[in-house]
């Protein structure tokens, strides 16, 4: 499924994207090894709730650009955020974030906290849980030297990887597993990969906001699988302790791609969290 059907400049760098629907505008960021594809199952069903829904491909990933000169990383994709923004004419969103796209969720929010309506995070990364055991393993044997990995080698490595983002092995499989791999099968997929992607992996851009994340008053919803092997439950128990009033809902039988394992429920915490009561609008004294 091709989820993404336009692309927009934006500073100076194309992005995929799509941009559907009526009414309030809710965001999608995705996380990685991924694109936007891992929205597919969620975004019609909340645009047909009532909502404009947006989602892209990040700088680097999927069918955005893949520049040679660009930082990609999260805090230069924060930027890029706001821009997109920008030239969308949205002043004020609800953000739906998934892994290092919850960190720049985090980010967003911290530095923009009047742009951001309502903050939900799908087992994000934080503090120092990133790059996972796994990643910091292939980041040390293949950093220098990934440009020698063959396409087989490479689709070993990165299907054993995607084999661990669900709870249910069978999820990543068939014409599922090919769309995840699909951004990286030819030279350039391999090295925009380990360039755009995985050299970006560092603890440093969710350590240096870890103190500023009791000061965010917008409501949050912390969304997380209980069998993530990336993202221990314990950093979601971390973050629902240090955001105000943020809410903590756990999903069991399901992992780190929690749109794979339980969209449904992904679904489901989604319109709830984005129709209780609009936190612009006051009771009455």
């Amino acid at each position: 499924m091709t989820l993404l059907t336009d692309h927009l400049v934006v500073d100076g760098v194309r992005l995929a994207y799509r941009d559907r629907g009526e009414g309030p505008p809710v965001v999608f960021i995705h996380g990685t090894p991924s694109h936007a594809y891992e929205w597919r199952d969620i975004m019609p069903r909340i645009e047909a709730e009532g909502f404009r829904t947006i989602a892209y491909d990040l700088l680097g990933y999927g069918l955005s650009e893949r520049p040679v000169d660009r930082d990609t990383s999260v805090a230069a994709q924060t930027g890029l955020l706001e821009h997109l923004l920008d030239a969308l004419d949205i002043d004020r969103a609800d953000i739906v974030a998934h892994d290092i796209g919850g960190a720049i969720g985090l980010r967003f929010a911290v530095a923009h906290p009047g742009r951001v309506r309502r903050l939900l995070l799908i087992d994000s990364v934080s503090y120092d849980s990133w790059p996972s055991p796994t990643w910091r393993r292939i980041i040390d044997e293949n950093l220098d030297d990934f440009t020698s990995m063959s396409q087989d080698a490479f689709d070993d490595m990165l299907t054993r990887q995607l084999t661990m983002t669900v709870a249910d092995a069978s999820r990543m499989t068939g014409d599922v597993l090919q769309a995840y791999l699909a951004p990286h099968s030819s030279p350039l997929g391999r090295v925009s990969f380990f360039e755009h992607q995985v050299r970006h992996y560092d603890a440093k851009y969710t350590e240096e906001i870890s103190g500023r994340l009791e000061h965010l008053t917008m409501p949050v919803r912390i969304l997380w699988g209980e069998k993530d092997q990336w993202q221990p439950l314990h950093y979601a128990k971390r973050l629902s302790g240090a955001i105000p009033d943020a809410t903590l809902v756990t999903v069991p039988e399901a992992g780190h791609f929690l749109m794979e394992d339980a969209p449904g429920r992904v679904v489901e915490e989604i319109r709830d969290f984005l129709t209780v009561r609009d936190p612009d609008v006051r009771e009455p004294a």
